[in-house]
């Protein structure tokens, strides 16, 4: 029957393709029962994808992150479908095309007419650049009328910004600037004698200075994103939108006055705000959304957490001269390739790092000297200036109404599930750091709402590619990645099926320098020895965002080891050491580089 055809079709699939299929074959005694489990169990309810809820035929087909005899609602990716489905998944796997043209993205009918009585065809919750780049989109795509709401809430520390969202205002932006600041101060410091340069004593560092000029240049970029929004034709709402229904947009601005707005479509793009620290006088610290404006300088610091916030928050801190201490509950960027991370971790202890692990702060009191006490959970205690907190994030999702809308989110981080960014009420959509399973990334919030853009008003099919998406964690020494780490690698394909080709090398630019001389680059690639194609390419040292983005185009296009090795280096930089990898773990060898 058809069950037999898909289940046949599908492992013989996984035996010639091992590392990229494992078939996991859940089946029934009975119709009854199997209908019992589909139907009356709600087991299908439990997919996105709308098509899934009508399904009552065998098979029933899809795709998981886990292989796991009892099947999970969660742990589903994606919803195949019954036979001819499947057989038409199989044909796609074996597709010898040498490009991708992109996944097709299978939407449900919103009801959009052109011709609607509504006051906007689109309406855009959140300001940040996700929502920004949808709304232009949209408007170069031929929506007519598009606005966008744009309401900032208050940090609980009292902290403001403009337009523009996260990454501008509070992330970012002056993240990266900050970190600069602090390469500028070392390079001086540490390394200007051994380029024969005059520096004295140690460099000052006024962080009054600092401030002021980051905030003037967010400010510039602020205005600009207003007059930008006004140029290409959408209006800007600076309301805070709740929905009364799937169509109607309670608005309410700074003085508390209400109005109500309607649209065909509407766009969630609110982002997400720091998870606050629970503990006796948690009320205390601050996050992520305050360093970067607070009037004097932070001193002595305590960041708690290990996420790449609290790393890189941590790393400016101490390169630019405060003692800074960060409370570890358990490992250093989960999530990341963990042989990196733990490189990560030494690099910053030998740069003045303090790290205390295994500990989480049990209570935060004020001193009489207007300083912070913290005992932590091993019951130690230590005194600090101002105690930062970069435990999470959660969806700004709590006061949007969607419980007005038939749209449950996520109870523990308010995140909104989503099919090709479609919520489970059709007219709605969610991008970005709002929506479930979205690595939380500017570029991929402005990808995904062009492409959602595209779709909705260009007549595009083309869903937002969410796989080997480049990013860089901007800590003293800066770690650049895309594809899978060595960990998940060894994982989905096993270690018989991949080969990592590793190396410790010196950057020229640090070698005569003896602050540094001691301290190594790292590179490592991870291949599929099936097929010799690229799994995951990490990147320790200077610049390593740089590096990494011309990478990222050639993981995306399906590169091979061999045309890294292929590939001439340009000489002498840190990324060519990425195009000169010949030695494997397996070897056993050593895999410290030489000279030239």
């Amino acid at each position: 029957g058809f069950y037999q055809r898909a289940s046949g079709a599908l492992g013989a699939l996984s035996l010639l393709f091992p590392t990229r299929l494992k078939v996991v074959d859940h089946s029934f005694s009975s119709r009854d029962e199997y209908r019992s489990w589909l139907i009356d169990g709600n087991f299908r309810e439990g997919l996105n994808d709308p098509r899934a809820h009508s399904h009552t035929s065998s098979p029933f087909c899809w795709v998981s992150k886990r292989a796991t005899a009892k099947p999970l609602a969660k742990d589903i990716t994606s919803f195949i479908g019954g036979c001819d489905d499947t057989l038409d998944f199989c044909r796609k796997l074996c597709n010898p095309k040498d490009t991708d043209d992109g996944e097709v993205a299978t939407m449900v009918d919103d009801g959009f007419q052109s011709d609607h009585e509504y006051d906007y065809d689109l309406v855009v919750i959140g300001g940040g650049s996700g929502g920004l780049a949808t709304s232009k989109e949209a408007v170069k795509q031929g929506a007519k009328k598009v606005a966008v709401l744009d309401f900032v809430k208050p940090s609980p520390a009292g902290t403001n910004w403009g337009l523009g969202g996260t990454c501008v205002n509070v992330g970012c932006i002056p993240k990266k600037l900050m970190h600069n600041a602090a390469l500028i101060k070392e390079a001086i410091d540490k390394d200007s004698v051994a380029f024969g340069v005059s520096s004295g004593d140690s460099t000052s560092h006024s962080w009054e200075g600092m401030r002021q000029n980051i905030q003037n240049h967010i400010r510039g970029l602020n205005f600009k994103y207003r007059v930008n929004l006004r140029e290409n034709g959408v209006t800007y709402l600076n309301k805070l939108g709740k929905f009364k229904d799937a169509h109607t947009l309670e608005l309410t601005d700074k003085k508390g006055n209400v109005s109500v707005i309607t649209a065909a479509r509407v766009v969630v793009a609110t982002g997400g705000r720091p998870t606050n620290l629970e503990c006796e006088g948690g009320e205390l610290a601050i996050s992520s959304d305050d360093i970067f404006a607070l009037e004097k300088s932070p001193g002595k610091s305590l960041c708690v957490g290990a996420s790449y916030i609290s790393l890189e928050c941590a790393g400016f801190l101490a390169g630019l001269g405060n003692d800074t201490t960060v409370a570890v509950r358990s490992i250093l960027l989960r999530g990341f390739d963990r042989e990196c991370a733990d490189k990560i971790g030494s690099y910053m202890e030998d740069h003045g790092v303090k790290f205390k692990h295994a500990v989480v702060p049990k209570k935060l009191e004020k001193t009489d000297g207007g300083r912070i006490q913290v005992t932590f959970s091993d019951d130690t205690q230590d005194i600090y200036d101002t105690v930062l907190v970069a435990i999470g994030r959660s969806a700004d999702t709590g006061k949007l109404g969607l419980e007005n809308v038939g749209i449950v989110a996520n109870q523990k981080n308010g995140k909104i599930p989503t099919t090709f960014e479609q919520s489970a009420a059709p007219n709605i959509y969610a991008i970005g750091d709002v929506m479930e399973n979205c690595p939380e990334l500017t570029p991929v919030a402005i990808q995904a709402g062009i492409a959602l853009s595209r779709r909705l008003f260009g007549g595009s099919t083309v869903a937002m590619d969410y796989r080997n998406i480049c990013t860089t964690v901007f800590t003293p020494i800066e770690y650049g990645t895309v594809g899978y780490s060595e960990d998940e690698a060894l994982e989905k394909f096993g270690a018989d099926h991949i080969e990592v080709y590793h190396k410790s090398f010196m950057p020229l630019e640090w070698s005569i320098s003896e602050s540094r001389s001691h301290h190594q680059g790292f590179t490592k690639v991870i291949v599929d020895k099936s097929n010799d194609k690229v799994l995951g390419i990490h990147f320790l040292g200077p610049s390593a965002g740089e590096v990494m983005q011309g990478y990222g185009t050639a993981v995306k296009k399906g590169i091979t080891f061999s045309d890294l090795e292929d590939t001439v280096g340009i000489h002498p930089t840190s990324a060519e050491e990425i195009v000169t990898l010949s030695v494997t773990k397996s070897s056993g060898k050593d895999a410290v580089a030489g000279g030239c």
